[in-house]
């Protein structure tokens, strides 16, 4: 038989994310000889097998939609809890913590998001973003919007990967926002960080340090690059 052949069903787990609770089956396949060959899960009779490994600049292309207020504060699918407020997104299939550009094709404007959950698991849709990243790319108000996913990389809780250029630094929360709302078009995310009692604002997701350079001189912002 080439087929994976279905074994057994092990567990239910339940997840908040997502537009509802994702209700999972986890189950195993195996090979002829019963071998087992990977963990997937089921969820209303459709069956997913997350990717090993995803190549650099692989892409995607489909609607995306976002979830919020639901869901703040529960669990998502890798254990950890949901905050809105940060850069992440749901998939299917992506491994855990691929960093992926996320490109709303209706205005141009871009994002960086890590994965962190799966779903959304509404016909259709490839991406479920958190709303701190619909809001940059203006799926907050639209809810829901064509998309080029692009693989970027790999990483850990933090979606960002060192580096990242500081434009201002202000007294009042208010000032810093529309700052930041002039950024927010570039195709990286845009952090507002209280440091030592100024709200500065930042220009995130650079892995080198000449990469946040070049992007620097190439857009002629008056800045100065940081660790992070």
């Amino acid at each position: 038989m080439k087929k994976l052949i279905y074994i057994g069903l092990l567990i239910f787990i339940f997840i908040f994310a997502g537009c509802g609770s994702r209700e999972y089956e986890t189950v195993v396949y195996s090979t002829p000889g019963n071998k087992p060959t990977q963990n997937a899960y089921a969820v209303n009779g459709n069956v997913y097998i997350p990717k090993k490994h995803v190549p650099i600049g692989w892409t995607q292309r489909g609607i995306a939609s976002w979830y919020g207020p639901n869901f703040h504060g529960k669990y998502t699918s890798n254990g950890e809890i949901y905050n809105m407020y940060d850069y992440t997104a749901a998939h299917k299939t992506l491994p855990m913590n691929t960093k992926i550009k996320v490109t709303n094709l209706n205005n141009g404007r871009s994002v960086i998001v890590r994965i962190n959950d799966r779903g959304p698991f509404v016909k259709g849709r490839i991406i479920d973003l958190s709303y701190a990243a619909a809001k940059q790319i203006g799926i907050d108000k639209t809810g829901t919007a064509p998309v080029k996913l692009e693989v970027i990389g790999f990483g850990g809780k933090d979606y960002v990967d060192g580096y990242m250029i500081q434009v201002g630094a202000f007294s009042r929360y208010k000032g810093a926002k529309i700052t930041a709302k002039k950024y927010q078009n570039l195709g990286y995310n845009i952090a507002i960080k209280n440091i030592n009692g100024l709200n500065k604002v930042f220009i995130t997701g650079f892995s080198t340090y000449n990469d946040a350079k070049r992007f620097k001189m190439e857009n002629n912002i008056n800045g100065f690059i940081v660790g992070e």
